[in-house]
């Protein structure tokens, strides 16, 4: 039962749109409170809703992999649920981590272009820090050791170097990453539309 609470759940707000992805247990959680229906489309692609009582009486008959059993019912994990009270897409300041920075620059050297493991990477001032270069997302990016070392406390153009692409702070709060190579649910496909979707990686829904 456990690992069938532990799937992923594709989390929409009132107004369908994407906006994070939650464990099947908060997702069961938040139907049998009242604050979410699942979603479910049949095969011409039309979306149903439902709330607890419903979703229980529909997805009997489940395999055990896609449902959970109680004492005297079995209910299906959902795939999607629609929060009902929830209109909004949290546009919240991306925090200045260094995680975030590795996620902006996805792990890639952004002066030769080598994606690397991060403990291969460190984060580098463009314009040094005694220099008067600030610790900003403007300022910061990652760099190979040995890109580091050739720079030194130079800019890119006395060290020889070019920026790949000119840092910048993110416009959106990064999401919780997909994995698109991984096993994924048909049923969200309909809704993954957004190139940056709205939630700061890990963030569940409250």
């Amino acid at each position: 039962m456990s690992l069938a609470l532990n799937q992923q759940v594709l989390v929409l707000n009132r107004l369908w749109q994407a906006v994070n992805v939650c464990s099947a247990r908060r997702a069961l959680t938040l139907l049998f409170e009242g604050h979410a229906q699942v979603v479910f489309g049949d095969d011409e692609g039309d979306f149903k809703t439902y709330n607890f009582s419903q979703w229980r009486d529909f997805s009997q008959g489940q395999t055990e992999d896609d449902s959970v059993g109680t004492i005297s019912f079995r209910i299906g994990i959902p795939r999607v649920i629609l929060l009902l009270a929830f209109d909004r897409l949290p546009k919240k300041e991306v925090k200045f981590t260094r995680h975030n920075i590795f996620e902006r620059d996805k792990n890639t050297c952004q002066y030769c272009s080598r994606t690397l493991e991060r403990k291969d990477l460190n984060l580098d001032h463009v314009i040094p820090r005694d220099r008067g270069g600030p610790t900003t997302w403007e300022n910061i990016v990652c760099s190979c050791i040995p890109c580091n070392t050739r720079k030194a406390n130079r800019t890119p153009a006395e060290a020889g170097l070019r920026l790949v692409r000119k840092p910048k702070r993110p416009k959106w709060r990064p999401f919780v990453q997909v994995n698109f190579g991984a096993p994924m649910h048909d049923s969200w496909k309909h809704f993954l539309d957004l190139a940056y979707w709205n939630v700061e990686l890990g963030e569940d829904v409250r």
